[in-house]
């Protein structure tokens, strides 16, 4: 390709809002273009991009001999409605009419079209299992999208989804997936972490991140150094400490107190440690219950496992008012003794209990009355949870669980997933069965594969790249030879010159070598070479007058300072042995 007419448009700056490495380099290598906010076009370099990535993971997917098909983009609301979705996405639904009055969603994700695709065919248990797979278009209307490709509203997704007769057989297909993924991203020129993760409403005990570590990153994640444990912030485990929790439980008794309503006042005022206080945070569900959380004093809580142990799909913290008006306590004095006393009428109250609460004894902390604290509380004599488990937020430091290690935070970037879906759909869309050798009909068993295209190649650039631009793997570089042509006197290339690249252009070619030619004779060298580091294609080839003299071209590999002379009869052979290695 010729640079000449390319519609190849590089820049020097960006936007001053763009905050990721990826967003600015891309822009200004001129591989994508923000339309408005969130969705973005792939221009012809960077299209280039998408799809060699895509190519990646199609041929690794088809080698696991799964099967690629592409469902509508539009779906229908009906199918959203019956397994309830409307209500549980996470993200707001982008909800369109046809001309019929007819309702349809810009697909999230596929689960439902899938489901309903394969409940039209009578599926005997011979048929299980397989696995469908495809590339299409996603659409979210994410709040605040940001980061360039990282967080969009619009994308493209690898979206893939098995069926099975049972449990036993999806455990064995998730365990090929974690080896399938493991490969596609090594060969994108990406170092994962597999880490366990959040299953959202559905739950289940299988689901894996696959994560690159990076600072700009939104997912927090925690490891154990020998690398034995890794998991995300949403369901990392560990090791509460045992404290005080065989002393002698002492009377209750209400104090008088001058304090602040943080917990740090309750530490000044009392002179007690932090983990002998109770924190009490009280949420509102999406189903108008209120949740009071309690949980050790030097704990956070953990609003993901929360939402798991209450079974809901969202929650806001209570407002000052809605705590005196509706629950008759105070901001920064509640307490679970004796709350549901005086309840309003009408409302409804869960208690959720951090298991760290049976560590500690003769708590202290507020009693739902202003300026009045109860000293020597301790569960079950004073208070009963409705609910009791892990709802606890892990931290750097702390000791992962069955004596892995101390956990190591990190932030990374989510380029893929893998999960569980069990028979949840399944169960909630009529006739999603299967005859199984009895002759019984049963529900499938599924599971669920991820791969956000433009993410990953955001992910790669935030890895693969210097202080002059983007860097890429030799796998889905747009091209694999930069050509440039100049002349050091002035900006036209002489003849001379013009004739011998166009001859080495035209042999790359031949040889089924990708060329970016950068034939532009109003462009000055400086200007050229600024461009081809910050495209990023691996070997940059430069004639001039000066190498032409030496029969030769000058040849230096993208992010390395070296250059090398090579005569123009072995170029050939050069590139040959070097774009294998």
């Amino acid at each position: 390709m010729k640079f000449s007419n390319y519609f190849l448009k590089t820049s020097k700056t960006t936007a001053g809002d763009d905050k990721s490495v990826s967003a600015k380099l891309l822009k200004q290598g001129g591989f994508i273009s923000e339309s408005v906010a969130g969705r973005y076009y792939f221009l012809p370099i960077g299209h280039r991009v998408q799809q060699k990535i895509m190519a990646i993971i199609k041929e690794e997917m088809d080698a696991a001999e799964y099967q690629e098909m592409t469902t509508p983009i539009l779906h229908p609301l009906e199918l959203w409605k019956e397994t309830n979705r409307t209500n549980t996405t996470g993200f707001e639904l982008m909800k369109i009419k046809d001309r019929r009055d007819v309702e349809f969603v810009l697909g999230g994700t596929a689960e439902e079209m899938f489901v309903d695709l394969v409940r039209q065919y009578k599926s005997s248990y011979r048929d299980l299992p397989f696995h469908l797979y495809q590339f299409s278009p996603k659409f979210r209307d994410e709040l605040r999208a940001r980061g360039g490709l990282l967080r969009v509203r619009e994308f493209i997704m690898k979206d893939g989804y098995s069926f099975h007769k049972d449990e036993e057989d999806f455990k064995i297909e998730y365990k090929k997936m974690k080896k399938v993924y493991s490969k596609i991203f090594k060969r994108l020129g990406l170092k994962t972490e597999i880490a366990e993760s959040d299953n959202g409403y559905i739950g289940g005990e299988y689901c894996h991140e696959f994560i690159v570590e990076s600072d700009f990153g939104e997912s927090k994640y925690f490891v154990t150094k020998n690398g034995d444990y890794a998991s995300h912030e949403d369901v990392t485990v560990f090791q509460k400490e045992i404290k005080n929790k065989d002393e002698k439980q002492k009377p209750l008794v209400e104090v008088q107190v001058e304090r602040g309503v943080t917990m740090e006042d309750g530490v000044k005022f009392h002179k007690l440690p932090l983990w002998q206080q109770i924190k009490d945070v009280l949420f509102m569900d999406n189903n108008g219950r209120f949740i009071l959380a309690i949980i050790r004093g030097d704990l956070d809580v953990n609003e993901t496992k929360l939402l798991h142990l209450i079974k809901a799909v969202s929650l806001r913290h209570a407002r000052d008012e809605e705590i005196r008006e509706k629950l008759r306590s105070e901001a920064g004095f509640i307490s679970p003794v004796k709350i549901k006393n005086n309840l309003d009428k009408n409302v409804e109250l869960i208690i959720v209990a951090d298991d760290s609460l049976r560590t500690i004894a003769n708590g202290y902390g507020g009693s739902n009355k202003k300026n009045i604290d109860l000293m020597n509380i301790n569960i079950d004599r004073d208070y009963q949870p409705d609910i009791e488990g892990d709802i606890a937020l892990a931290k750097t430091g702390y000791d992962a669980q069955n004596g892995m290690g101390k956990l190591i935070e990190k932030r990374g970037i989510e380029v893929g997933n893998i999960f569980q879906l069990g028979y949840h759909y399944s169960n909630l869309m009529k006739g999603a069965t299967f005859v199984d050798s009895d002759g019984k009909e049963k529900p499938f068993y599924m599971g669920c594969y991820g791969i956000g295209i433009g993410r990953t190649m955001a992910a790669i650039v935030e890895i693969h790249h210097d202080e002059k631009g983007i860097i890429w793997p030799r796998e889905i570089t747009p091209f694999a030879v930069h050509l440039l042509s100049i002349n050091s006197q002035q900006l036209t290339i002489n003849n001379k010159i013009k004739k011998e690249v166009n001859k080495i252009y035209k042999d790359l070619q031949k040889n089924n070598l990708d060329v970016l030619y950068d034939d532009r004779n109003d462009v000055r060298p400086g200007e050229k070479f600024a461009d081809a580091d910050l495209i990023g294609i691996p070997y940059r080839i430069v004639i001039s007058e000066k190498t032409l003299e030496q029969n030769c071209v000058e040849i230096k590999k993208r992010g390395e300072e070296k250059v090398e002379l090579v005569k123009i009869e072995n170029l050939l052979q050069f590139l040959e042995l070097n774009l294998k290695n």
